[in-house]
């Protein structure tokens, strides 16, 4: 694959985006993997674990989403790859940084959006599975923002 390639990946929590990219990542051959998961992937999540625990803190939130930019657009400027935004990306605007970046330094943008929101049933496994206890009501008021492209 010569061609630089972002991925931004769009989902409720625990739709199963990371699972995705985790799967991606193992398709690849072993030397790209590597690259890809040690300079690759960006997820404002990974700013809220603290010795192996997961703390979330609404505070922090635009601090951590500018640093994930940051980390983002770095690893573009080093030409990375492959490039992912591993976040929920429920609404245009939460994403259209990443999109600006990627296109403006030459990437090809893929949107991969995983499971459907607005499916009831969906939204439920989401509550079930995903790893930081977001309650079923948070997870449908997400749901209710989600914007198709």
């Amino acid at each position: 694959m010569s061609e630089k390639l972002v991925m931004i990946m769009r989902g409720l929590p625990g739709s199963g985006k990371s699972h995705w990219v985790e799967r991606y990542i193992l398709s690849l051959p072993l030397d790209k993997a590597i690259g890809v998961r040690q300079r690759g992937v960006f997820s404002t999540d990974s700013f809220f674990y603290h010795q192996d625990t997961y703390r979330f803190d609404a505070k922090k939130l635009p601090e951590y989403h500018q640093c994930n930019l940051t980390g983002f657009i770095q690893a573009l400027s080093s030409s990375e790859p492959i490039v992912i935004c591993d976040n929920t990306n429920l609404c245009r605007w939460e994403y259209m940084a990443y999109e600006a970046a990627a296109k403006a330094l030459g990437y090809q943008v893929r949107i991969v959006l995983v499971g459907e929101p607005s499916n009831v049933a969906h939204q439920v496994e989401c509550a079930e599975r995903n790893r930081h206890n977001v309650p079923l009501a948070q997870i449908q008021r997400m749901a209710k923002v989600f914007e198709d492209f």
